[in-house]
């Protein structure tokens, strides 16, 4: 007959929890109970941690497949560039110039690079030596830069009819005349409108029309991003950028006005008006520029320009946007310069 007491039936001990072995331990002062749970501890956020890590990874790929880039990087470098950009036009502008002209002349590098790939015969060192020529001109004057964009285009032109000819390979006129608008379309679309920052930038006050244009053409660019990843649904432009949808034009919109009516009041000083106007101007620029090189590189069979920048693609990936962006920031420094407070 069993000892135990009425009621005390036996049966299977409940294990005991983590907080009872925590006060065990303590109590008995057992150092091996208390290396099993920080153990334990370490286990649970490990864990903790590993998940969140899949999670954001998982995350992260969803947006790069929806946007066609690694944002994370795409952010990191792009701030660089922004804090050299600022800071040079902030403190002294003409250290812009040690960022612009190299940036260029990758650009037209690439460029050249690019068409290379499919098959275009362009002649590099005359790329470079005609964009530096260009580029040098932007301090003379208006009328003289315009002469050596003029020079520029005939030796990159003639350059490349002299070594067609020394090739002597029977490559078909066609051929060649494609070869030789594709180098005339390196310093017009690259260099020249690059040149025009340079021409902004030694107006008075320059640097802060150029810093203006930049980060409304920035804005229009991460206006249309993030709009188009959040609410993206009716494709723009299915057929030169699938990826482009109306959403993120309707983003961008909104972001040229911001950007344009607060830049023109609190650092151009001029009415609210006209930083509205700038701010449509340059969407439409911006616009017409993202969608021109996107078809540029659909012709190519490319899906960037080179690999220089990660997360980005190229030089002129970033570019694209910008660089016609500084025919009408140009244009509109001249007619609205005058209604500024900072003259």
């Amino acid at each position: 007959m069993s000892e135990d007491a009425p009621g005390s039936a036996v049966g299977p001990e409940t294990p005991p929890s983590r907080s009872e072995l925590k006060r065990a331990g303590q109590a008995t002062g057992d150092p091996s109970s208390f290396q099993s749970h920080v153990r334990a501890a370490r286990s649970e956020f490990e864990s903790q941690i590993e998940r969140a890590r899949v999670e954001f990874e998982e995350a992260n790929e969803r947006i790069n497949a929806r946007s066609g880039r690694n944002l994370i990087m795409a952010t990191l470098i792009g701030l660089g560039i922004g804090a050299i950009v600022l800071g040079s036009l902030l403190f002294w502008k003409w250290a812009f110039i040690a960022f612009a002209v190299p940036l260029c002349l990758l650009g037209a590098f690439e460029f050249s690079r690019a068409l290379q790939a499919s098959g275009r015969r362009i002649d590099v060192p005359a790329q470079l030596t005609a964009g530096a020529l260009v580029l040098g001109a932007a301090f003379v004057g208006y009328l003289t830069q315009w002469f050596v964009l003029f020079a520029a285009v005939v030796l990159v032109i003639v350059w490349r009819l002299i070594a067609q000819m020394a090739a002597g390979d029977g490559r078909r006129y066609g051929d060649v005349v494609t070869d030789v608008l594709a180098g005339a379309l390196v310093q017009l679309y690259v260099v020249f409108h690059g040149s025009l920052a340079l021409v902004i930038l030694r107006q008075e006050h320059g640097e802060l029309w150029l810093l203006a244009v930049l980060v409304i053409a920035v804005s229009v660019d991460t206006g249309a991003y993030a709009s188009g990843v959040a609410f993206g649904r009716h494709p723009m432009a299915p057929r030169i950028s699938p990826n482009k949808t109306w959403e993120g034009f309707a983003g961008a919109v909104v972001a040229s006005l911001v950007a344009g009516g607060l830049l023109a009041v609190l650092m151009l000083q001029l009415p609210l008006w006209a930083g509205a106007v700038l701010g449509l101007a340059i969407l439409v620029s911006a616009t017409i520029g993202d969608l021109g090189e996107s078809l540029i590189k659909r012709d190519l069979g490319i899906k960037d320009m080179s690999s220089f920048l990660p997360g980005h693609g190229g030089v002129l990936d970033r570019l694209d946007s910008i660089l016609p962006s500084l025919v009408p920031g140009l244009a509109l420094y001249i007619l609205l310069s005058p209604l500024s407070g900072l003259s």
